[in-house]
């Protein structure tokens, strides 16, 4: 049985002589995310499949409207891998310096093609979710029913050649149960909200699984061509969907 209270057999942080920021966005998170992960019986498999070393795109289904999907892929690359991830997000959470400056100092960085290109162009590893907000804002009746998956991704993996880590994350769906969804059409065009049934997560069992990384045949050039990024996404779709339908058959109780 875990025991979520015993002591650590090492001081990880000194307390007494930590500075506020590292507190609130160091200290904290690793410890929320180590709670989580143990509430959510985390399991994890695939971990070789991530580069230790250069460029790579991170690329799971997005899951729970809550983001606990984003926080917690980004705690285990770090704890596993040691290797900080550079999680593009919602550019709600960079609207006002109120959540902005939380949000860059937990290694957050607003989703655009520049700001993924820039990060792979240092070699670093990012994480983006293809489906976007359409997919952890989704109503729980299309559960582990991917959407239409952007293309940047690609374009990124092309214009940088890094490899795209393909990534399921079963569990998050279940944690907090999305309505429905709203839509604005005429302010804040194109944007859409969840409408959670639940604000404390539910007990559900989690599994993260990284899949073999794909290294795309093709050369800069390609990024001309539209139809072949458009195939390349949708194959990547159809795969990753493929491995989801594959991974919750064999799926046993989800709060046991």
């Amino acid at each position: 049985m875990i025991n979520f209270f015993q002591k650590p057999k090492q001081k990880i942080f000194d307390l007494k002589n930590l500075d506020r920021d590292t507190l609130l966005y160091r200290v904290l998170p690793h410890f929320m995310m180590e709670i989580l992960r143990k509430y959510f019986r985390l399991e994890v498999e695939g971990l070789e499949n991530i580069p230790r070393r250069g460029s790579g795109i991170i690329a799971p289904n997005h899951s729970g409207y809550s983001g606990f999907d984003a926080l917690l892929l980004s705690h285990i690359i770090h704890k596993e891998i040691h290797r900080i991830p550079r999680v593009l997000t919602h550019h709600f959470w960079f609207l006002t310096k109120t959540t902005s400056i939380p949000a860059q100092k937990m290694g957050f960085t607003e989703a655009t093609f520049e700001n993924g290109l820039k990060e792979l162009k240092k070699n670093n590893l990012i994480l983006l979710f293809p489906e976007g907000e359409y997919g952890n804002f989704k109503p729980t009746s299309q559960m582990y029913q991917l959407q239409e998956f952007k293309r940047g991704f690609i374009r990124m993996a092309l214009k940088t050649q890094s490899p795209i880590i393909p990534t399921l994350v079963l569990g998050a769906e279940e944690t907090h149960i999305n309505l429905s969804q709203l839509k604005f059409t005429k302010f804040l065009r194109g944007t859409v909200l969840p409408i959670p049934l639940n604000i404390l997560p539910l007990p559900v069992k989690w599994k993260i699984k990284f899949l073999p990384p794909i290294h795309l045949p093709y050369s800069e050039s390609a990024l001309d061509d539209q139809e072949l990024i458009r195939e390349i996404a949708q194959e990547i779709q159809e795969q990753m969907q493929e491995a989801l339908s594959e991974e919750l058959q064999k799926r046993g109780n989800k709060f046991f």
